[in-house]
């Protein structure tokens, strides 16, 4: 028997960056996203003789061993399983391939062995892969909040994608994978980084302020808030030593001219992950004038535009 499950990445408009616990993938603070329809990721699950995952048709190699071991930490017994996943998006290039990939992974693994688990406990298995896939188990406004304990540290919805309807206009400053991986870089953040203890008391009140802007449907408020967190973020990476220079030139100019349409006027802002891609959340009516702004950019090499999505489903195989 073969399940398909499709999942979405999802981008953090309150950031989290660093794990408290290695071992169970903690993440040292909470978090808040919007999940993205369009960028998708399938992954079929099916028993087999031995071990496989193939990534976009390819060997997964080291990643293979990641999801394995991932999956033997959390599961008491399981077959050996051939699992086949594939992106329509670029991997590894700051996208949150990682999110809908295991997200994705979580619900086809969870049908197939008929494990029976809710929500919750989906989004708890899918965080234990990557931090920011316990996020991609819902659709729409997603919060992560810090429990006592690993099992408690669990994402839920605020609110689907029809109830708030953002676009996001996403410029590709770089193809291909990032130069250092989200988790090592966490790590050096953690580890040697003077703001990171400050980064990391503040995140609380920015996920109240965000969830009152969500809630009252307040774009400037929430706009204000969100790019306070990347940018708060990413000074936490650049005083990492040695430094993590996720921007590039084209990423920086892509910033300043969403901040040059917003004071004529337009309703968007900025965010950015561990990665060069700049996302520009906006409303509706804003996104064609931000869209023909950023494709004259130099060093934009691809734009996307995406609406809100759902949360990680059962698909036919």
């Amino acid at each position: 028997m073969q399940i398909c499950a499709r999942a979405h990445p999802n981008i953090a408009l309150i950031k989290y960056w660093g794990k408290s616990d290695l071992a169970t993938n903690l993440p040292s603070a909470g978090s808040l996203s919007v999940t993205l329809d369009t960028f998708t990721t399938e992954t079929t699950v099916e028993e087999a003789a031995s071990d496989q995952l193939l990534l976009n048709g390819e060997p997964g190699g080291g990643q293979a061993d990641r999801v394995f071991r991932w999956l033997d930490a959390c599961l008491t017994q399981r077959p050996p399983l051939h699992i086949d996943t594939r992106n329509n998006f670029p991997t590894a290039a700051g996208l949150a391939s990682s999110a809908s990939g295991f997200a994705a992974l979580a619900v086809a693994v969870d049908a197939l062995l008929e494990l029976g688990m809710s929500d919750a406990q989906l989004s708890v298995l899918a965080r234990r892969g990557s931090g920011s896939a316990a996020r991609s188990i819902f659709g729409g406004f997603v919060r992560l909040d810090l429990g006592t304990d690993s099992n408690s540290t669990v994402a839920a919805p605020l609110l689907d994608a029809a109830q708030w309807p953002l676009e996001v206009v996403i410029a590709v400053t770089q193809s291909g994978p990032k130069e250092t991986s989200s988790g090592e870089g966490m790590e050096r953040s953690r580890k040697t980084s003077p703001l990171y203890q400050a980064w990391t008391e503040c995140v609380a009140a920015d996920l109240e302020t965000a969830r009152a802007a969500i809630e009252q449907r307040d774009f400037a408020a929430l706009a204000a808030v969100s790019e306070a967190s990347f940018l708060a973020m990413h000074a936490v990476m650049i005083s990492s030593r040695p430094g993590l220079l996720y921007m590039k030139p084209a990423s920086l100019a892509a910033i300043q001219r969403v901040r040059e349409l917003r004071r004529d006027g337009l309703a968007a802002f900025c965010t950015m992950d561990a990665g060069p891609q700049v996302k520009v959340i906006c409303l509706p009516e804003s996104a064609d004038d931000v869209a023909a702004a950023l494709r004259e950019l130099p060093g934009v090499v691809e734009l996307h535009r995406v609406g809100l999505g759902r949360g990680a489903h059962l698909v036919p195989a």
